[in-house]
C-alpha cells in the first residue's frame, strides 16, 4: 500500500480550523520548513532516499513514508527513541509534547525519562519519522501502522485498542448495556455513549471507585492482561468475574470467544504509563578489572608479533601453492584441518587466520584451470614493510571487513556448511558493531578490561531490533577475541595502538581517515616490538637458538639450513642431515655454510655441527641423476653395487649399463627421493653434466585486489554528494510549488500548452524584464517535465535560461517547450 505523508489525512483537514496558520499540515510541508543542514542530516541518516535524488520535497515526503524505508529507519534506533516511537503510536493523534511525556513517565513522573525525551524526539524529527511542532506531534502513518496494537501485530507496549476501536461494529443496545452497568447515565447514539465511557477509563478517581467494587478474580484477571498480551479467551457461559468485566466494558469481545483490555483501562492500572520499564538511559559498560596501561600495552605487542608470524608462517605454508578451491568455492574442511595442523592451532584460530590473510588481499585463488589458493604478488610488497606496518595494515583490513570468521563451520539458510574462504560469510554489520566494541573500551579508563555482560547489554540497547540481536551479540564476542588475537587489545583492555587504529585520543591523527590512523597505529606499535636480532646461538647438540625475531635475510637462510623444532619466544632450529644437503642443492658448499654460521652465531660453532656440515658435503653429489629416463652415474663401482644389492632399490628398477652408470625406468625426481630415503645424497645434474641447483618455487595469483566490503543497505553518502542533492530538491520544489498565473486553456495538473508565437514572446519578454516563467518541456527522449526557468537569451530556435530545477544555466530547444505561463505576482 502506497503511504503518502505529502498530503493532509482527513483529521487534519477537519481540524484545520483550530491550527495555528504556520502549523505544517503535510511532512513535505514540514520538510520544506527546514533548513539545508537539517534536510542534510535526514538525507546522511536515512541514504535510502538518496536512489535516486527526489525531484522535489514532496518526492521526499513520499519516500521517507514508505513502508521499507521507515522498517529500516526505526530499526536503526536506539531503546528509548523506539519506545518513544511505540508511544507516539499509541497516543492521540495529533498529540502533544507534555502527552508523550506523561505516558512515558507515568503518574509519578521519571526525571530521566523527562530529561532523555528532548533527544529521542530530536532523532525522531531528524529522520523525519515525526514531523509538526510539541502541541501537534503526528507519527508518520506508516510507522503509525506498523507499531498501533492490533490483532494480527501486537504493540510493543503491550496495549490493546481504544474503546472507540473495540467497540466498532458492536450493537447500541449492547454499549447501552455497558454504559449503564459501569454506572453512567444511557445517551441517544452509540457515539455520545463511547465518549462516556472512554471518559470514565480515563478519570483516575472514578476508574479507581469502579475497580473497588470489582471482585477479587476480577482484579486478578486484570492484572494477568495488563502488561500485555491484552487478549484473552472466554467461553460462550463465562464465569462471574468475567461477566462483571464484560458487563462494565473492562473486557470487550473483539471475536467470538476473544476479549481485549482496552487502552485507557490498561494505562489507569498502569499508572499512566505506556512501558512497563522505560529505558531513557542506554546501560554502562562496566570495567571488569583494571591493569596497568604499560602491561596492556606490552601484552598487546606481543599478541602483534605473535599474529605477524602466523600470517607469515601461513603464507609460508602456502608458498608454492596452497589447497585447491572447491567447485563451490572455498577451503575443504580436511584442507582446513591440515593447515591448522601445520600452523597448531584449533581450526577456528586457523580459520580465522586464514580469512585475515584473504581480507587483507595476500592470498586468492590463481585462477587456472586446476584452481588452488596462493599468496598474491601484495603479500611480497607486504613482506618488505617495517613491522609496524605489516601489523597496521592487517588490523585495518580486520575492521573493515564484512566477511566474518566466526561462521565457519556453521549453517547457512539452505543448511549448507559455510567454509573458509567460501561465500555467504559476508555480514554487513560486523565492521559497525566492532567499530562500536572497540569505541566502547576506548571509553573505559586506560587499562580497563570490560564486562562483557555490560557491553552485550549496551550494544542491545543502541540497537534492539529482534532480528539483528542475536547477529550482533556473536560478532561483538567474536570481536573481543579476535581483537586480543591480533594485538588490538591486550588482557581485553584498548591498547594504545588500538585506540590511534580508531583515531581516539590520539594527538596524531584524531578522528582523522583510515590511512593516517594506522600510520599513527604503526608510530606507537614501533617501540614496544622487538628488534630484529642478526645472531643465533650455535649449540652442541646441532641446535641452534634464536633468542628473538631474526632479520628476514638471516631467518630465510636458516629456514634453509636447519628445521624449526620449537617455537615461542625463543626459536630453536635442528641442523640435520637432510636440513644439510636442502642447502647444499640450493647452491651452497660447505666452505659457505662454515662461513655463514660463524659470522652469525653468538658461540664458536661446535664440532659435531662442522664434521655434520662435513660430511654431508663429501658425499653429497658423489652420485649424479640425469634424464635417460634417468640414470645414475657414480666414479666409484663399489657404490653403485651397494644400491643394485640394497632390496630397496627394487622399486626403481635399475640395471647397469656401464661400470659407472645405472639407468632406471623411474623419473629423475621419484630416483631422487628413492635414493635419498636409503640413506644416499645424490645430486641431480644437467644435460651438460653440471649441478643443478634447486630453490623452492613460489607460486603467485595474478595481481589481485583485496575483497570489497558487502555495505549494510546502501552506502552513506559524502557531504559533498548530500549537498549537492538538497539543491537539487530544493530548485525541483521551488518548480513545482512555485505560484502561476491561471493559464484557462490547461487543466489543472498539466503541462502549459501555448502556441510557438505566444511561447516565443513571452520568452522575448521575460528577458527583456529578467522575471522567471514556468515552462512545460519534452526531452529527447519523450520525458514531460515541468521548470522554472529565468530567460537570458533567446536566438535560433533556441533559449539560453537558468533553470531553477538544475540549478544550472541551459539552452532548450524552443519545439521542445510545450507552452509557458507567468509566474504570479507576490502578495
Amino acid at each position: 500500500m502506497s503511504t503518502d505523508e505529502s498530503q493532509p489525512t482527513d483529521s487534519a483537514t477537519a481540524s484545520a480550523s483550530a491550527r495555528p496558520a504556520d502549523t505544517p499540515r503535510s511532512l513535505a510541508e514540514a520538510l520544506r520548513s527546514r533548513a539545508d543542514d537539517a534536510l542534510a542530516g535526514l538525507l546522511h541518516a536515512r541514504p535510502d532516499l538518496l536512489n535516486p535524488v527526489p525531484t522535489d520535497l514532496t518526492q521526499l515526503a513520499t519516500r521517507a513514508g514508505t513502508r521499507a524505508s521507515v522498517v529500516r529507519a526505526l530499526e536503526r534506533l536506539d531503546r528509548f527513541a523506539q519506545q518513544v516511537a511505540q508511544t507516539l503510536a499509541v497516543a492521540p493523534e495529533p498529540t502533544t509534547y507534555d502527552e508523550v511525556l506523561a505516558l512515558l513517565a507515568g503518574d509519578d513522573g521519571d526525571p530521566a525519562v523527562a530529561k532523555a525525551l528532548p533527544r529521542a524526539l530530536g532523532t525522531l524529527h531528524e529522520q523525519a519519522l515525526v514531523w509538526g511542532p510539541d502541541d501537534r506531534l503526528r507519527l508518520v502513518r506508516t510507522a503509525r501502522e506498523l507499531l498501533a496494537p492490533g490483532p494480527q501485530h501486537p504493540s510493543p507496549t503491550g496495549l490493546g485498542p481504544t474503546v472507540a476501536e473495540a467497540t466498532a461494529g458492536m450493537s447500541p443496545t449492547r454499549i447501552q448495556d455497558i454504559v449503564a452497568a459501569a454506572g453512567l447515565p444511557t445517551t441517544h447514539d452509540p457515539v455520545s455513549a463511547v465518549e462516556s465511557l472512554t471518559v470514565l477509563f480515563t478519570d483516575r478517581a472514578r476508574m479507581s471507585a469502579l475497580l473497588d467494587e470489582a471482585p477479587a478474580e476480577s482484579v486478578e484477571v486484570l492484572s494477568r492482561l495488563v502488561w500485555g498480551p491484552p487478549y484473552g479467551q472466554v467461553t460462550a457461559d463465562p464465569a462471574r468475574h468475567l461477566r462483571w468485566l464484560l458487563d462494565r466494558g473492562l473486557l470487550l469481545p473483539t471475536a467470538p470467544g476473544t476479549v481485549v483490555l482496552p487502552r485507557e483501562a490498561a494505562l489507569h492500572l498502569r499508572a499512566g504509563r505506556a512501558h512497563r520499564a522505560p529505558e531513557p538511559t542506554p546501560p554502562p559498560v562496566v570495567a571488569a578489572r583494571e591493569h596497568r596501561p604499560q602491561v596492556v600495552d606490552a601484552t598487546a605487542a606481543g599478541q602483534a608479533y605473535t599474529a605477524l608470524a602466523t600470517v607469515e608462517e601461513l603464507l609460508k605454508e602456502w608458498d608454492e601453492g596452497g589447497p585447491a578451491v572447491l567447485r563451490a568455492g572455498g577451503l575443504s574442511v580436511r584442507d582446513l584441518k591440515r593447515t591448522a595442523v601445520a600452523l597448531d592451532l584449533p581450526e577456528p584460530l586457523a580459520a580465522f587466520w586464514v580469512e585475515l590473510a584473504y581480507a587483507a588481499g595476500l592470498v586468492a585463488s590463481d585462477g587456472e584451470a586446476d584452481e588452488r589458493y596462493a599468496a598474491t604478488p601484495a603479500y611480497d610488497e607486504w613482506q618488505e614493510l617495517p613491522a609496524p606496518e605489516r601489523w597496521a595494515a592487517l588490523a585495518t583490513a580486520w575492521l573493515s571487513a564484512t566477511r566474518t570468521a566466526g561462521l565457519i563451520g556453521g549453517r547457512d539458510g539452505k543448511d549448507r556448511t559455510l567454509s573458509a574462504l567460501g561465500p555467504h560469510l559476508d555480514r554487513s554489520a560486523a565492521p559497525e558493531v566492532r567499530r562500536r566494541v572497540l569505541a566502547l573500551l576506548a571509553g573505559l579508563p586506560e587499562g580497563a578490561e570490560p564486562d562483557a555482560d555490560s557491553l552485550l547489554a549496551r550494544l542491545r540497547w543502541e540497537r534492539p531490533s529482534p532480528a539483528a540481536q542475536d547477529l550482533r551479540s556473536r560478532i561483538a564476542g567474536w570481536t573481543l577475541n579476535e581483537a586480543e588475537l591480533l594485538g588490538v587489545t591486550g588482557r581485553g583492555a584498548l591498547s594504545t595502538h588500538g585506540r590511534a587504529l580508531l583515531g581516539v585520543d590520539d594527538t596524531e591523527a584524531p578522528g582523522g581517515d583510515a590511512p593516517a590512523r594506522a600510520a599513527a597505529a604503526s608510530r606507537h606499535l614501533a617501540p614496544l616490538l622487538p628488534q630484529p636480532l642478526d645472531h643465533v646461538l650455535l649449540q652442541a647438540d646441532l641446535t641452534a637458538v634464536a633468542p628473538g625475531p631474526l632479520e628476514r635475510p638471516l631467518a630465510e637462510a636458516l629456514a634453509v639450513l636447519a628445521d624449526v623444532e620449537s617455537k615461542g619466544g625463543a626459536t630453536v632450529y635442528r641442523f640435520t642431515p637432510g636440513s644439510v644437503r636442502r642447502a647444499l642443492d640450493a647452491g651452497q658448499s660447505a666452505s659457505d655454510l662454515h662461513a655463514f654460521l660463524a659470522a652469525h652465531s653468538r658461540t664458536p660453532v661446535p664440532q659435531p655441527l662442522a664434521y655434520l656440515i662435513d660430511d654431508v658435503a663429501r658425499r653429497h653429489g658423489h652420485l649424479r641423476i640425469g634424464a635417460a629416463s634417468a640414470y645414475v652415474r657414480c666414479d666409484d663401482e663399489a657404490l653403485l653395487n651397494e644400491i643394485l644389492a640394497d632390496k630397496r632399490s627394487q622399486g626403481l628398477r635399475l640395471r647397469r649399463l656401464a661400470p659407472t652408470v645405472l639407468a632406471a625406468q623411474a623419473d629423475p625426481g621419484a630416483l631422487l627421493e628413492g635414493l635419498r630415503s636409503m640413506g644416499f645424497a645424490p645430486a641431480a645434474e644437467s644435460a651438460e653434466g653440471d649441478v643443478l641447483i634447486t630453490r623452492a618455487h613460489a607460486h603467485r595469483t595474478p595481481p589481485r585486489s583485496a575483497p570489497e566490503p558487502v555495505p549494510e543497505g546502501p552506502p552513506v553518502p559524502d557531504d559533498t554528494l548530500i549537498a549537492a542533492a538538497v539543491r537539487a530538491i530544493r530548485a525541483g520544489d521551488l518548480a513545482s510549488t512555485a505560484p502561476r498565473k491561471e493559464v484557462h486553456e490547461t487543466p489543472s495538473g498539466s503541462l502549459p500548452r501555448t502556441t510557438s508565437a505566444e511561447t516565443l514572446a513571452t520568452m522575448q519578454a521575460a528577458v527583456m524584464t529578467g522575471e522567471a516563467v514556468w515552462i512545460g518541456y519534452v526531452n529527447a527522449e519523450g520525458a514531460a517535465s515541468q521548470r522554472v526557468i529565468a530567460p537570458v537569451r533567446v536566438e535560433g530556435g533556441f533559449v539560453t535560461a537558468y533553470d531553477h530545477t538544475a540549478d544550472e544555466v541551459r539552452t532548450f530547444p524552443l519545439h521542445r517547450i510545450t507552452g509557458v505561463a507567468e509566474l504570479a505576482d507576490d502578495e
